[in-house]
């Protein structure tokens, strides 16, 4: 995919709320249903996070093509990244640790360093 191919998901992203990046972080380590999305947020504000938030959210990101949503059981969805999601996630983690890596001996982006971990 060319750069002028990714501007455009890369934009969408970037404008991500601070708590749908957080959906996706958590989203990044594996699938999971809607419940447990909410105690790992949960856990990380240390407050409750009420359905209200959390599901519009969600659809919003399903919405966006960064999350996949499917049906475990007739209760139960399942959120997983997309690679979209999966490149948001790795686009932001890549600009904040930019901005704390500057040694030439260091990787210059963390896609360098997830690269040179697979």
């Amino acid at each position: 995919m060319s750069e002028a191919q990714a501007a455009p998901d890369r934009s969408i992203a970037r404008d991500l709320t601070a708590f749908q990046q957080n959906i996706l972080v958590i989203l990044s380590d594996e699938p999971m249903y809607g419940l447990a999305i909410k105690r790992q947020l949960e856990e990380y504000y240390d407050s409750e996070v009420n359905h209200g938030r959390l599901y519009p959210n969600l659809d919003d990101l399903v919405e966006l093509d960064l999350v996949a949503k499917s049906e475990l059981d007739k209760r139960t969805n399942q959120y997983e990244l997309t690679d979209p999601g999966y490149e948001a996630v790795v686009d932001k983690l890549d600009w904040t640790f930019s901005k704390f890596v500057t040694d030439a001996g260091r990787a210059d982006t963390v896609r360098d360093l997830v690269d040179d971990n697979a």
